[in-house]
């Protein structure tokens, strides 16, 4: 019978199931693919059901630069490392290029550290792929290629080769990849981001899928040597609050022998790259002779700022970020989140359209009302980005905080919490409205206001 791209007419019933031999196709095997396919095959073992799952991903993840890179910052926050040790997945040092304990934030009215809450050093920095392109040591190893070896473990195949086509034959999807025929799928599992063109493939199906709205953001590597780096950024990110057009977010991020460059924004682009590196408070933190124009890799990827309403379909399922994903911060967590959530409800709620429904729109619902909060939290640092006396309150604030401990530390775990993506932005918003971080707030901005004109002086220990 000859493959066809139309979608199926009439929904399914809502009856339709994963039974023993079922097949599954992941595409993608970033973070959100190999997450589902490691918990779909333990849940069916815990269910007693075998099941077949195909990994399609082109990408070679132990290859350096744009050949196994996913274009990402690489920030693993806390509650991720907590809850994969919990799953029985335990990061080697291998993995995780630098411990992160700090972030000292910079401005160009002083800078300010922030240590991590209990002084624990659970948040990493690693390199998706093996490293930019110019690595000449394999000193640590792909977080995606080990994740992609975790779901292998488990049983999951994978097939290296890109996606070419896809398409419906009586109510089952099907794929076809490069250099194979076509393949039926009793479910179809969409992991490969918004970057990829294959998204395109999607959306010429009638399921009514259009891909996430963007936003493009930059990010450049420096190779500077591992003991340099610990001379220059230690084993803090830094996060700048500049007053520059287009920019929300920049950040230097410490790996192992190299620097990642992350910027966020509108319209961002390489001209708004050079006018960050050419400011006095990044050539402060990078080493004495360090040349902006001189970077191991570059990219200007996009990221989704905004989920698609209805990811799924009848034995269809979008994850990660080009389902819906978390705003700005934390989207391998979402990845993590999302992934676990569809593989319960497809082993255990069904693969029809009505079954997903039930059982996975639930947490992408929870995202994307958590995402509208963080809209909310991310005024207050644009407010304080362009605004003088304000971010002079906030260094002031952060710094008589960082002095104390437990819970008069609130601005310092909000800042903390946003720059890590640690913690939900419910959580966030809801101590921002706390009355003692408003009156401390409140105190740093009267204080800050009776001596403006006056210079802070720079407050950051080694």
């Amino acid at each position: 019978m000859p493959m066809t791209t139309t979608a199926p007419q009439t929904h399914a019933s809502g009856n339709l199931r994963l039974v023993d031999g079922s097949s599954v196709a992941v595409i993608g095997a970033g973070p959100a693919g190999s997450f589902f396919s490691y918990f779909v095959l333990q849940l069916c073992e815990h269910a007693g059901l075998a099941l077949e799952v195909d990994l399609y991903e082109a990408r070679d993840f132990l290859q350096p630069g744009p050949q196994g890179c996913n274009m990402c910052g690489g920030i693993i926050s806390e509650s991720l490392v907590q809850n994969l040790a919990v799953e029985g997945i335990n990061l080697p040092p291998s993995v995780v290029q630098r411990g992160i304990d700090s972030y000292v934030l910079h401005t160009d009215v002083g800078s300010a550290r922030i240590e991590l809450p209990l002084h624990e050093m659970r948040i990493g920095a690693v390199h998706r792929g093996a490293g930019p392109r110019d690595v000449a040591e394999r000193k640590w190893q792909s977080f995606d290629r080990y994740l992609l070896e975790q779901s292998l473990a488990r049983g999951a195949k994978h097939v290296a080769a890109r996606v070419e086509d896809v398409g419906w034959q009586n109510g089952r999807p099907w794929l076809k990849a490069r250099g194979a025929e076509a393949r039926l799928y009793d479910l179809m599992v969409v992991a490969t981001g918004v970057n990829s063109p294959t998204l395109k493939l999607f959306e010429k199906l009638d399921v009514g899928y259009r891909r996430p709205e963007t936003t493009k953001t930059l990010i450049w590597e420096y190779r500077l040597g591992e003991n340099v780096i610990s001379e220059s950024l230690g084993n803090s990110m830094h996060v700048f609050l500049l007053d520059l057009p287009r920019l929300e977010f920049a950040a230097l991020i410490p790996k192992g022998d190299y620097v990642t460059l992350c910027l966020l924004g509108e319209d961002i682009d390489s001209a708004l790259g050079d006018e960050f590196t050419g400011t006095p408070q990044v050539r402060a933190v990078m080493p004495p002779g360090w040349k902006a124009s001189e970077r191991s890799c570059q990219c200007l990827p996009r990221i989704n700022v905004k989920g698609v309403d209805q990811p799924y379909a009848d034995r269809l399922l979008f994850i990660g970020d080009c389902g819906i994903t978390r705003l700005y911060k934390d989207g391998i967590g979402a990845a993590y989140r999302t992934a676990k959530s569809a593989a319960r409800a497809a082993v255990f709620g069904g693969i029809s359209e009505a079954a997903f429904r039930r059982h996975y729109r639930p947490v992408c619902r929870t995202v994307a009302r958590d995402n509208v909060l963080g809209r909310i939290t991310f005024r207050f640092t644009r407010l304080v980005q362009h605004n003088r006396l304000l971010r002079k309150a906030l260094l002031r604030a952060v710094r008589a905080e960082q002095r104390q401990s437990g819970e008069a530390r609130r601005l310092s775990g909000i800042l903390w919490d946003m720059f890590s993506g640690t913690a939900p932005y419910r959580d966030i918003f809801g101590r921002m409205l706390h009355p003692g971080f408003l009156l401390r707030l409140a105190w740093a901005v009267a204080a800050s206001a009776g001596q403006e004109g006056l210079p802070l002086k720079a407050e950051v220990r080694s």
